[in-house]
């Protein structure tokens, strides 16, 4: 076994907090349309109700996308070269991770989270599963370029990036994410990729507004944690969770309902809702395999395969980074 303690990327302040955290909460509520990034859902109370989501009977993307690595691991070991660094950002309990590294025979693994002690108890859990793979977990903000540790440095890398994650972000963002991912991976880097369809509204409305509440407490989770952190005072117990689908943009929207007139403070700032006034928390993007390609396209990355579940709900995509192109 050699796992590192992890290497911390993280910019805090003198009492701890995380300085983009207060800036985005900070931006996001003083917006006309309050919002926060989706990334600050987590932190380990955060990472651990998304865990319980991802076991929930209405929650079909987990087991959609383990379906998938389990029925195609000869074809990733195919296409994938053996001894590369794998690379899985965003990397959470690391769950689906075995099946993959079971398949390609890696030899190295490179977890990257913002939520630090959480990375390190999921990097030691897989480290004891693999007690011949070397990894080195970093906590980092992966929605910008990370220094990877120098011991991976000369290997081939495949970036990993499963739960279809990337939904969670508006174009624009998606892009940039891909771009520094390139960055980060290098040209001819590959990038395992999953991405959550189009499909029955229902279905996807339940698959985040579930019937036992996890998903309602994931998203007040945010408010306990702003409180917590940023000295707030927002009154979690009159705001209510709701989910929708927004057709124009295929995408399910997470929202935070104010339940009457309210009146808070962050981290100093004073802020105030009207009833039915919502904080917009997450987005969580659907594609076909049109608007799949074009995303991946316009981060630098070229598909090159696709498999998708038995259901045909979700998708894992295989695609490579190209060096930059000025003209067809």
């Amino acid at each position: 076994m050699t796992t590192k303690a992890g290497l911390k990327l993280v910019d805090l302040d003198e009492s701890g907090v995380d300085n983009a955290f207060r800036a985005d909460v900070l931006k996001g509520l003083g917006q006309a349309q309050k919002a926060v990034p989706a990334r600050w859902f987590y932190d380990d109370a955060g990472s651990q109700l998304f865990e319980d989501i991802t076991a929930l009977e209405e929650y079909y993307p987990t087991r959609a996308e383990t379906e998938i690595l389990r029925d195609h691991s000869e074809e990733f070991a195919g296409l994938i070269a053996s001894g590369c660094a794998v690379v899985e950002f965003g990397s959470g309990s690391s769950v689906k991770t075995p099946l993959l590294l079971r398949a390609i025979d890696p030899a190295a693994y490179v977890p990257l989270d913002i939520s630090g002690d959480f990375l390190r108890a999921a990097a030691q859990d897989l480290s004891d599963k693999f007690p011949g793979l070397p990894v080195h977990p970093v906590e980092a903000d992966f929605m910008r370029r990370v220094e990877l540790p120098k011991a991976v440095e000369h290997l081939p890398k495949l970036g990993f990036f499963p739960g279809s994650t990337i939904g969670n972000m508006v174009a624009r963002t998606a892009v940039d994410l891909l771009r520094s991912m390139r960055e980060t991976l290098g040209v001819g880097a590959q990038l395992l990729i999953g991405m959550d369809l189009i499909k029955d509204r229902q279905v996807l409305l339940d698959a985040y507004d579930d019937a036992q509440g996890v998903t309602a407490r994931f998203n007040l989770n945010l408010v306990h944690r702003i409180n917590r952190e940023l000295e707030g005072d927002i009154p979690a117990d009159r705001l209510a969770h709701e989910a929708r689908w927004n057709d124009d943009y295929a995408r399910i929207e997470m929202h935070l309902v104010a339940q009457g007139a309210l009146e808070f403070e962050v981290a100093g700032a004073r802020f105030t809702m009207q009833d039915g006034e919502t904080i917009h928390t997450e987005n969580s993007h659907k594609f076909n395999r049109r608007t799949a390609n074009m995303l991946l396209l316009a981060g630098g990355w070229e598909p090159r395969m696709r498999w998708l579940d038995k259901a045909g709900r979700f998708a894992l995509i295989l695609a490579s980074a190209q060096a930059e192109r000025g003209a067809p």
